[in-house]
């Protein structure tokens, strides 16, 4: 017996969409959460080398929370690629001028390091605030436990 993978196109017409609302939230369940539902693990057609995944948004960027001494402790790296070009930045600082960036780059590093990963971050979309333009997709709400 032979398994039968879905197509590309079977697999878009299935596409839903969801919003995680993150105020109060811990940053890596909701950065687990969207990338569960980014890959398609949560439907029982996954497949690994296919785009299976949901669209997620996550709304109140702002209000995130991290748990601990991450806010001070944790440090975001980056080289420029030019000699001594390694730039480090506290998670805190980032907080203040960029959360949407922290949770994308949450969102980011738990998903698959392959070559769909661009393809499934792009269908990823977060807001500062509450409001967000995709209300004509019907997104559904997903909890974060």
């Amino acid at each position: 017996m032979s398994t039968r993978f879905l197509t590309a196109g079977e697999f878009a017409a299935l596409d839903k969409w969801y919003v995680i609302d993150a105020a109060g939230q811990v940053l890596g369940r909701v950065a687990t959460r969207a990338a569960t539902i980014l890959s398609g693990k949560h439907r029982p057609q996954y497949a690994p080398f296919l785009v299976s995944g949901d669209h997620v948004i996550i709304i109140n960027a702002e209000k995130i929370k991290l748990t601990g001494e991450k806010l001070d402790k944790k440090v975001y790296r980056w080289h420029t690629r030019y000699p001594g070009g390694l730039r480090e930045i506290a998670a805190r600082k980032v907080f203040e001028t960029r959360p949407d960036k922290m949770v994308r780059e949450a969102v980011l590093g738990m998903l698959p390091k392959n070559k769909l990963r661009k393809r499934l971050v792009k269908r990823l979309k977060v807001y500062l605030a509450e409001q967000h333009p995709h209300t004509a997709q019907q997104p559904e709400r997903m909890e974060v436990n």
